[in-house]
């Protein structure tokens, strides 16, 4: 009969979903520059490990957490457009966190809450929770900084982005 605790334990973990992908860390100070900064080796080893093998880098020491400027993230192999800043909300996670997607057909979810984009072969991003704000359908998109990359809105119409510029300035879903 001890057995019957730690598996009706195990089975509420599991059912539970979201307790076994993600999990928030402590913040105590916000990350240095030197922290969130890594050389591009050590950035693309995290970004295989993240997006190859469903890894987590840590909370509040990664690139874009606190990024307040307005503009565009996309993936970070593929460059495919996720999402505009202007769904980006401080979850308190550490991690950059989202309302919604550019596109819901660039994102795939898998099993319940990890998703990845469609353009990348799957590559895993992220999690997605039910956590978020509700005044914007209640999703949180919380994603990994190395599966990402940032266009800052002056330089997306030279990148190649300039369908999205409209999102960025509008600053509500009312564009879409």
């Amino acid at each position: 009969m001890k057995l019957f605790p730690a598996l009706l334990a195990a089975i509420t973990i599991l059912a539970s979903g979201a307790g076994v992908y993600a999990y928030a860390q402590q913040r105590n100070a916000p990350a240095t520059a030197e922290q969130t900064e890594r050389s591009p080796d050590a950035l693309e080893r995290l970004r295989d490990w993240v997006m190859d093998n469903n890894g987590t880098e840590r909370a509040f020491d990664n690139q874009y957490w606190n990024n307040h400027e307005a503009g565009l993230y996309v993936e970070a192999r593929t460059g495919e457009a996720l999402f505009v800043s202007t769904d980006k909300f401080d979850s308190g996670s550490g991690w950059p966190s989202f309302t919604r997607p550019v596109d819901p057909n660039n994102i795939v979810m898998r099993e319940t809450t990890r998703w990845a984009c469609a353009g990348s072969k799957f590559g895993h991003l992220g999690h997605v929770f039910d956590d978020g704000p509700r005044g914007s359908g209640g999703q949180r998109f919380c994603v990994n900084s190395c599966a990402i990359r940032f266009i800052p809105r002056a330089q997306m119409e030279a990148q190649g982005y300039g369908r999205y510029i409209a999102l960025v300035d509008a600053g509500t879903v009312a564009a879409r």
